[in-house]
């Protein structure tokens, strides 16, 4: 890699997930063909200016691995100060959110269909980034998939490269062992700090319920937050800003 700012070290492309697209409604085939190129952004390419994207400045929060894209609409509904950006790899999902942002009449989302690694690495600069969400991904829970799972110290460093100082980075998982490895990998990350002082975070009131997150809970499952700050020198939040 020839960008300064992206770490060296980005895993040799073992891919995090595997694609599995699944039965598309007729709505979410619709919202893939006239929404997506009105509200979609290239996973590849040269680096975009976010105010441009959005036509305005703003605080942007990024969510990778959306899913159905539900807890991304509420947000961007109840903060329509902030930007937001989503990526997901299954297009069912991305077709789920298009259509609720038509049916919320949002103006302050764009949808990433495609690879998280490539898009953060490729088409957002330093310091672009005020949160970063990534709630219940994939825990590969078989150890021989450990290596899978995209929480790894690598992408922290790609993720702290594009987030500004003060910014939020926020984990969420159901799995015992993934919030132990999680913390292990964030507590040994130079360039954020536990918001916690050490272990895990309450579940901030604001965050949505996934429907990840409530199969875990009907399964047993004990929910971790894990919230962590990108260390460096802080502006005060704007005064918009809703999420503490």
């Amino acid at each position: 890699m020839t960008d300064s700012a992206t770490p060296t070290a980005i895993r040799r492309r073992i891919r995090s997930y595997v694609r599995r697209e699944g039965r598309f409604t007729r709505a979410q085939q619709r919202a893939l063909q006239t929404l997506l190129p009105r509200y979609g952004l290239d996973p590849e390419g040269a680096p975009l200016a976010l105010d441009e994207v959005f036509g305005r400045h703003a605080p942007c929060t990024l969510e990778i691995g959306f899913g159905n894209g539900d807890a991304l609409a509420e947000l961007a509904h109840a903060d329509p100060a902030g930007n937001y950006l989503g990526i997901e790899v299954h297009r069912p999902g991305v077709g789920h959110l298009l259509n609720r942002i038509e049916s919320l009449e949002l103006d302050n989302v764009r949808v990433v269909s495609g690879d998280a690694v490539d898009f953060i690495r490729q088409r957002l600069s330093p310091d672009s980034l005020d949160r970063v969400h990534i709630w219940f991904p994939d825990p590969w829970p078989k150890k021989r998939h450990h290596k899978r799972r995209l929480i790894q110290p690598d992408f922290i460093e790609l993720l702290a490269a594009r987030m500004r100082a003060g910014g939020v980075l926020h984990l969420a998982t159901d799995w015992a062992d993934y919030a132990e490895h999680m913390l292990a990998v964030m507590t040994a990350a130079p360039d954020f700090h536990n918001r916690a002082k050490a272990g895990y975070s309450p579940r901030p009131r604001w965050r949505p319920l996934t429907r990840f997150e409530q199969r875990g809970e009907r399964l047993g499952h004990a929910v971790y937050d894990l919230l962590f700050e990108r260390r460096g020198e802080t502006t005060p939040p704007p005064p918009e800003s809703r999420m503490a």
